[in-house]
């Protein structure tokens, strides 16, 4: 039986719970942000360079990319490779957002996928919880796949070509459904986390971070949004420079 995770943590927490015979599949994509037009369709130009773009220039080990496009396949393929599929999720949109692809390939298969659900059902800070975020005891009392119904299927199949075409730069899950909306929310509440004194940008992040509910905003991304702001003028950071923020500092402009 395949076992599929968003993310290598995941995965190196579900891992300890399978019994031999068990393989795990990991989906490293953020699909909650980033344009998904052309997910789908390898070589994926699009969606590689949103995250050559979003990755900084001299940032090592630099990820490689083609991955997104190997996913594509992998996945085109799914329906032939397998007879049980079982997906972990949490909370998180990129959870979510792979669990309703995962369904999108398999719809009208005679796959069974099965679901581990392992969130609150709620995508607010405080009350989310994503699969790495489990204890392994408190995991492996969660560890009771439940069959996805072909209406729930076709639902998620929806709910994941909806995105696709809505080509959204960012996705939260709220309520059970996917919202989509430009970087003016984010950027904003970037901005509005700096002061008019030199300040880590560390810490304006973790800010942002702190607040963001519908989706998880990784450093690199908020790091990204940062550099953009900063190319715009809106906010001044000490070394854009370099290869990460650890010792950058960031403010407004003055006047």
């Amino acid at each position: 039986m395949w076992h599929i995770t968003c993310g290598d943590l995941a995965a190196d927490c579900v891992r300890q719970l399978l019994a031999e015979g068990n393989e795990v599949r990991i989906l490293r994509d953020d699909l909650a942000v980033g344009p998904l037009a052309d997910i789908e369709s390898p070589p994926c130009e699009m969606r590689m360079a949103f995250w050559e773009g979003v990755w900084p220039v001299g940032l090592e080990p630099r990820p490689d990319f083609s991955g997104i496009a190997s996913d594509a396949e992998w996945l085109a393929r799914l329906p032939d490779q397998a007879h049980q599929i079982t997906i972990w999720h949490g909370d998180s949109a990129s959870e979510q957002l792979m669990l309703a692809r995962v369904a999108a390939a398999l719809e009208g298969s005679s796959i069974r996928l099965h679901e581990v659900a392992c969130g609150t059902g709620d995508s607010r800070v405080g009350t989310r919880m994503a699969v790495s975020m489990h204890a392994p005891d408190a995991l492996a009392a969660l560890y009771q796949p439940r069959l996805v119904e072909p209406a729930c299927i076709a639902d998620l199949a929806n709910q994941w070509r909806a995105a696709v075409e809505e080509n959204a730069a960012i996705r939260r899950w709220v309520d059970g459904r996917f919202l989509g909306e430009d970087h003016s929310r984010i950027d904003s509440e970037l901005q509005a986390a700096c002061g008019n004194d030199w300040m880590p940008l560390a810490r304006a992040m973790a800010e942002v971070m702190a607040h963001c509910n519908g989706f998880f905003a990784t450093d690199l991304f908020l790091y990204w949004r940062a550099r953009e702001l900063a190319k715009r003028g809106e906010i001044l950071i000490s070394d854009v420079a370099g290869v990460g923020y650890s010792k950058a500092q960031v403010r407004r402009p003055l006047g």
